[in-house]
């Protein structure tokens, strides 16, 4: 097992939080030539390339290897800091990936006692399929994802599920829908899309329709506030947690369609183990703390899978 120089991990770490040689050096408050020096320093120890010098920069997969082993370092030596009673370190961070709606709804609620003390957090957001990637690449230390397999060193625990039903704003469908929306017309309709990755509109006409891979007329919102203002002005139909919309739905601003359908998308929290089983006796880690915010958040605003199983849709 190599020793490696936590000057050089912090080094590997600013060059893919910044992006560039000069901001990582700006940063950590040296030279580029350093910055250089220390990278080439860790690739020669380890005998691999890290980091392709490209524009954007992109790490190797040894480089993603070393990333991972890199803020698991940087997160217990903070932890060990703050056991021992000593200050955060200006540039601490833990970087977690939430997804895009979970944001909008929950995970804020969730984590804003831990903000309020003063941990500082980075969250990433990437739709709840890809969330995991940033974990599998070490780019951060815990992610809200739907996947449910650990990765080897991370233990995983389930959050709950995720409701997501159709809606639209009255006047749409009085514009658009005066028969409701059907299988000869959704084709039609324009739907409202996340982005790309989004295919929650196509699951839902598939499940509503009997479809295998249905397409749809889209029309793309990429930020879950928007997208669901979108729909309250006659953009188009959404498909959006239950969660999100529910006072919309209580004062009539929208409509549910199809009130037997729906999609229901089980989250679960990831996070790397950092050590705290071996060490039950010393305060918890401070992953472990928003690991316990999390789910803590989302049992009070998710439904249980059991629960929603029994519930159904309607």
């Amino acid at each position: 097992m190599h020793d490696f120089d936590p000057a050089s991990l912090d080094c590997l770490a600013a060059l893919v939080d910044e992006g560039s040689f000069e901001r990582a050096a700006a940063r950590l408050s040296i030279t580029q030539s350093a910055v250089s020096q220390r990278l080439r320093a860790l690739e020669q120890q380890v005998g691999q390339l890290l980091v392709v010098r490209a524009r954007p920069l992109r790490l190797t997969e040894p480089g993603k290897v070393l990333l991972r082993f890199a803020r698991q370092w940087q997160a217990l030596r903070a932890d060990v800091a703050r056991e021992l009673e000593e200050s955060a370190t200006p540039d601490e961070r833990l970087p977690i990936a939430v997804n895009a709606d979970s944001l909008a709804t929950w995970v804020l609620p969730a984590l804003d006692p831990l903000v309020q003390q003063g941990v500082s957090l980075e969250l990433v957001v990437d739709d709840q399929d890809f969330t995991h990637d940033w974990l599998r690449q070490g780019a951060v230390l815990g992610c809200v994802s739907t996947v449910q397999q650990a990765l080897r060193g991370c233990r995983v625990v389930p959050l709950g599920v995720m409701r997501y039903i159709a809606v639209a704003s009255p006047a749409f469908v009085a514009r658009e829908l005066p028969q409701g929306l059907t299988h000869a017309n959704f084709a039609h309709v324009p739907f409202l899309v996340f982005n790309r990755k989004d295919d929650m509109q196509a699951q839902w006409v598939g499940r509503a329709f009997g479809l295998r891979a249905p397409r749809l007329r889209d029309r793309f919102v990429p930020s879950s506030e928007a997208y669901a203002r979108a729909v309250l002005m006659g953009w188009g139909v959404g498909v959006v947690p239950e969660l999100q919309v529910r006072d919309w739905l209580a004062s009539g601003e929208l409509v549910q369609l199809h009130r037997e359908v729906c999609i229901e998308v089980a989250l679960h929290w990831h996070q790397w183990k950092l050590g705290s089983e071996q060490r039950p006796q010393a305060r918890a880690a401070l992953l472990d703390r928003i690991g316990e915010a999390l789910l803590a958040g989302a049992g009070r605003d998710l439904a249980s899978p059991q629960g929603a199983a029994a519930a159904g849709c309607d």
